[in-house]
Order: C-alpha cells, then structure tokens, then sequence
C-alpha cells in the first residue's frame, strides 16, 4: 500500500521572511514596485499633507499606491479585503513593506486623492511609450455595464419621485389614522407600525432632501431621465442579465499591445454619447506624449461597433482626422459570407423574436406607398395619410413627413405589425429622404460603403482582437 507525506497546507508555521527576497523580479508586483518608486512623480501628493510638525505620520502614498493597485489587479476592490490582505498575505506584507493600513484609509486615499491619482495615468502611459508599446496603428473603443452600490428602486425622473414621496406620505398617514380609530391596538402591533412609520417618514424626508439639492437631469433630446437619490452620477440600464443601476465603462486602446490610452465610467444609457468626449480625451492623452513618436493622425485607425454608430459621431469622426472605421447593425447581414448561411439567418431570427418577444417585424418607411410626384403616401394597408411636415430637418437631411389618420390606425388590422404601442393621440408617423437629400449622401451612407469595401472589412476584422479581450482579461 503507497505511503505519502501528510498535506500540510493547512498548517501555520512560524518563519523568518525577508520581505524583498518575496517580490520576484519579472512579476506583477516587480514592475509595480519598480515604476512606482523609481519612475512615478508623486509630489502632488506631499500638498496634502501638512504634518511634519504636528500630527501622526501619514501613510506613504506610494505604498499606498502599490497596495490598491495590487489588490485590483488580483480582483480585490473592497477597501477592507484590501486591508485585510495587508495584515495575512505575504505578497501584499512585502509590497506595503509590512504597513497595516485601516480600511478606512485605504477607502479615504482612492475617494480624496483622485486628482492626484489621475495625473499617474499619463506618466505610465509615457512609459509604455518610451518602451515602444503603443504601436498608433490602430485604436479600439468598445464598453461594459458595471453595476453601481446603489438600488435601482430609488431611481426616477422629479416627476416620478415626486408622486413616491406622496405616497409614502400617504402610507405614513394611514398608520396614524388606523391607531385613532382602534385604539384597542396591542402594544406590539403598535409598536411595529410606530417602526414602519419611522421608515416611511426617513424614505420620504430622503427624497425631499434630493429634490430640493439637486436639479434634473436631461437625456440627449433635452426630456427628463431618471435621477437616482443614492448614486446620482448613475443611470438605471439594461443588461443581457437584466436592468441594473450602474454604469458604462467606456476604454479606448491601442491594438500593438493592447494598452489602454482612455478609460472612463459614464453614467450614461447609450454608448453612443460617450464616444465623442472620449475622443476628445484620447488626443488629448496622444498630445502628451512624446511628440518624436508621433503619428499622423490620417495613418491611424480608429474602430468601433454598432453600439456607437450615429450620424453625429460619423459625422464628428470624420472631421477628427482619424480613418474610422464603425459598424451599423446591418454590416454582417449585407457580408456575402454570411449571406448565403441558413445557420446565420436563422440564429439572427431567433435573436430578433426574443428582442421583439415573440412580435411581428414593424414595417418601415419601405412598406409604405410612396408618390413624390403628386406628393402622397398611402399605408401598407392601404389607407391614404396626410402629409404633416416638408423639408424636415433630421441629421443634416431633409425629409417630408406623413402621418396616419388616428381614425384609420386605432381600427386597423395591421396595428400590432405597424406602431409599438396602440394609439391614443396621432397615428403612424413616417418619412421619405427628399430629392436633394438622396443626391447628398448621409454620413452614414459613406460609413455603410466604406464598411462594406474589401479595406473595409479587413480593417473592421482586426477591431475584435484589438479590444475585446482587454475586457475579457
């Protein structure tokens, strides 16, 4: 019978450690203890602090430093696992130089220091620059949903929230109202109520705070959007595993080794509103660092998905200088490689249906009988619409505009296949580029045939692994 020595990995063991024999040269933890201490400027931090004369001594800023960067790389982002690793993990014993911080001041040091910390992004990207690691060839933005510390339930526009303080108002009175009238109440139902009149009265007086501190926010087209009381900088979004209250975290990166030149949460729905800020930051960030390795801005690539396509950010990209490249949600439909595959249709149909639930396709504006001779339109089932607008102007284009009769619509067999939602007050609404706008190409019309192109194509291919896995990873 085999006889093995027992696993005692479970065993404490008391050892002399040497604290710089634990960071091995060629690691994580290596580079991030050599860049920090001898490449870094941390200067703006020494404003800070004001103690040399009175006062406890204030944690290094550069262990500080190296603590919470090694926690997020390893996946720790709460202040007090951090912490906690500082006083039981050897690794982080060895970079912090065996510094206990409290997880109060490693929480105080990323929540107050952020203009400080915000420069040393710069400095290691001139870093990676004089190393010869950003390659401006090529440059990828792409996003994730990141879920914030606050409660989507607490999210609406003024309007809404001002309709659920009401009603806690009213739930609140109600309480008292059902004491006055059955004053034979037990001491313990009364006191039960007393507690949930408390809290009625705390959600309430919470709301009324944040609507009198805080003004409304408003979406792209100038309507209120919802404000959350917890988190206001958050926005309640949709995700592939439900609605959360969070975040778009938007990245910029260069494809030679995928360093990562901007990066930013937004708290924003869309991502399309994010690109051109993001842009903007990006040649700011280009403009900083060493000028000798420059590139023209003409020869760099820029790549995008369909997620930020619009004929305003076509429209800003195209003045920026980059050759941009961004996908619409029809480009790998119209690719003669996917064309031809029953597998492809297939698997967008059912994506399509489980979007819709189950609904039937609604019609567009090609469904609908056009005459721009005489000036009219008649519906897909057949009923004449009148014209409500000409020369309307949408995305530097010009269109007419026709609209349903309310009559027509609301009886209408074809409803559900035509409008989202039933009609209560117009009925269905649709437009026709005019003669000028056709001859007069849209942004998006260039971007859908420079996609299309062999170049194109090629040069859309590469955005998947220039981007992609920086997420992934």
């Amino acid at each position: 019978m085999a006889n093995y020595k027992p696993d005692l990995s479970c065993q404490n063991k008391f050892i002399p450690i040497n604290f710089a024999e634990q960071i091995l040269p060629g690691t994580f933890e290596y580079a991030l203890c050599y860049i920090v201490e001898n490449k870094l400027d941390l200067s703006g931090f020494d404003a800070w602090y004001n103690n040399d004369k009175t006062g406890a001594a204030a944690y290094p800023p550069s262990v500080m430093l190296k603590i919470i960067l090694l926690g997020y790389a390893h996946g720790l982002i709460s202040s007090r696992r951090i912490a906690k690793a500082c006083e039981t993990n050897i690794l982080f014993m060895s970079v912090s130089g065996d510094i206990q911080p409290h997880y109060t001041s490693v929480a105080g040091f990323v929540a107050k220091m952020h203009e400080q910390i915000e420069p040393l992004f710069t400095q290691v990207l001139m870093i990676c620059d004089e190393e010869g690691l950003i390659g401006r060839n090529m440059f990828a933005i792409d996003g994730c949903k990141l879920k914030s510390n606050a409660s989507k339930e607490w999210s609406g526009t003024f309007d809404e929230l001002g309709r659920k303080k009401a009603k806690l108002e009213r739930a609140s009175k109600r309480i008292i109202e059902r004491h006055q009238s059955q004053d034979s109440l037990s001491e313990e139902l009364i006191t039960q109520d007393l507690k949930q009149k408390e809290k009625l009265d705390k959600s309430a007086d919470k709301i009324t705070e944040f609507l009198a501190t805080h003004e409304e926010k408003t979406g792209s087209k100038g309507k209120p959007i919802k404000s959350n009381i917890t988190d206001p900088d958050s926005a309640k979004m949709t995700t592939s595993k439900g609605t959360i209250q969070g975040y778009n975290g938007i990245a910029i990166n260069d494809d030679k080794h995928q360093i990562i030149l901007q990066a930013q949460a937004w708290g924003s729905v869309g991502e399309q509103q994010t690109l051109q800020p993001a842009v903007k930051q990006l040649k700011q960030q280009l403009d900083k660092l060493n000028t000798d390795k420059s590139t023209d801005e003409q020869t760099i690539k820029f790549t995008a998905d369909s997620g930020f396509n619009s004929e305003a950010n076509l429209e800003y990209m195209a003045k920026s200088g980059f050759d941009t490249y961004i996908a619409d949600n029809q480009f790998r439909k119209r690719n003669p490689l996917f064309k031809d595959s029953e597998t492809y249709e297939t698997e967008q149909e059912k994506r399509r249906l489980k979007r819709s639930k189950g609904k039937p396709r609604l019609f567009t504006s090609e469904d609908f009988h056009y005459d721009e001779t005489t000036q009219t339109c008649r519906c897909p089932a057949g009923n004449d619409m009148w014209r409500s607008g000409i020369n309307v102007k949408s995305h530097n284009q010009k269109y007419t505009r026709f609209c349903g009769y309310l009559k027509d619509c609301k009886v209408c067999p074809l409803q559900q296949q035509c409008m989202r939602q039933p009609p209560t007050k117009t009925g269905r609404q649709v437009q026709f580029k005019n003669d000028e706008s056709r001859k007069q190409l849209s942004y998006i019309d260039k971007m859908k045939a420079k996609i299309d192109s062999p170049m194109g194509r090629r040069q859309y291919s590469k955005r998947l692994g220039c981007i992609e896995p920086v997420f992934g990873n």
